[in-house]
């Protein structure tokens, strides 16, 4: 796994993170450009034909410049479940080369051990999470791979077969809500996962979505 830091947050960010939320999200402020803009630069990332690295490197300064500011996730996919995480897809290329997810975590709410079997990239938009590796030992049991990794906003991790595929992420906050914006080299809700149990068991599972709608990221006639 590996991690960019965050860069100053914009004027916008720093008011939601002040308080000013309500101001922002419910006065039609919402602009959801720069994820046009991400989706359309990490497709022509893709179309370069990188190698796992170059999309690791170059994917995660394209989804740090995203989570940098908080002011375009429509309100719709940022809404939390009591139950459990909500899994928002916000897009899917049509080749299936990448997906995005908006992670919405209730105060306190984790997954449980599991894998992706694919290259993966997260940005902490709003709150924070903690992230712990595990490597599974020659019996398949889940052991802890140092110490849990906190991800804050403007921050993005990477994961990957290659690198360190195997977490349990949790909300970092017992009393707030966090989100954080996740970019998958696949149509991660239709993917053949795994969870493990403590100790060892392994479970098959297909995470699918919280959402049967995609939010409009094509009508340009505002800007028109």
């Amino acid at each position: 796994m590996s991690a960019l830091s965050a860069p100053p947050q914009t004027e916008a960010a720093l008011k939601i993170h002040a308080g000013a939320t309500s101001d922002l999200r419910n006065d039609g402020a919402f602009d959801i450009t720069p994820l046009r803009e991400f989706v359309i630069a990490f497709s022509h990332l893709l179309d370069k034909r990188p190698d796992e690295a170059q999309i690791v490197a170059e994917g995660s300064a394209l989804l740090q410049k995203l989570v940098s500011r908080d002011d375009w996730l429509p309100e719709a996919y940022a809404v939390p479940n009591p139950d459990r995480y909500q899994q928002f897809l916000l897009h899917a290329d049509s080749g299936e080369r990448f997906s995005i997810v908006s992670f919405v975590w209730g105060p306190g709410q984790s997954t449980p051990i599991h894998n992706h079997t694919v290259w993966g990239l997260i940005g902490m938009l709003r709150g924070g999470e903690y992230a712990q590796y595990y490597g599974l030992d020659a019996s398949g049991v889940p052991t802890p791979q140092g110490d849990a990794v906190l991800l804050q906003p403007g921050q993005v991790e990477a994961v990957s077969p290659g690198i360190g595929d195997i977490h349990k992420v949790s909300n970092a906050h017992a009393d707030q809500v966090s989100i954080s914006i996740h970019i998958y080299g696949a149509n991660i809700g239709a993917v053949h996962r795994s969870v493990y149990a403590e100790n060892g068991q392994r479970k098959p599972f297909i995470s699918g979505y919280s959402n049967k709608t995609l939010p409009n990221l094509w009508d340009l006639s505002a800007k028109a």
